[in-house]
């Protein structure tokens, strides 16, 4: 794992990888100027898994963390992080497939699963 994006007053961690990261960072900035910061983690491998990071990252942040992926909830990428969280007593919400998977443009399938830029930035504020 890399945290690519860090301060001292982060409220939430977003941990994400492959395009979702791309998603992540678009929304990081945009969450920066309605004065909510978060920490961004690039979460590029999950075996093994970097449980050190994401404990600090968690720690850091009041436990509260956001998983993006675009993959289905179920063995992704956010039931990995919550297995290597589950004795922290962290808050974990996950984003990503939730149904059948359809073809489409990358920006078209990002925003129809709730996965995009925007749809980060409004379940941030929620959590926050």
């Amino acid at each position: 794992s890399k945290v690519l994006r860090k301060s001292e007053k982060d409220q939430l961690t977003i941990v994400a990888a492959g395009v979702t990261l791309h998603e992540a960072l678009k929304a990081y900035d945009e969450l920066l100027k309605s004065g909510i910061t978060v920490r961004i983690i690039d979460l590029y491998s999950i075996a093994p898994i970097d449980v050190a990071t994401l404990k600090q990252a968690a720690k850091a942040t009041n436990n509260l963390v956001l998983t993006v992926e675009d993959h289905y909830l179920h063995g992704g990428l956010g039931d990995a992080v919550l297995s290597a969280l589950s004795t922290e007593g962290v808050r974990l919400h996950k984003m990503g497939i939730q149904e059948i998977a359809h073809s489409g443009k990358q920006e078209q399938l990002l925003d129809h699963y709730g996965i995009n830029a925007r749809a980060i930035i409004e379940k941030a504020k929620q959590l926050v």
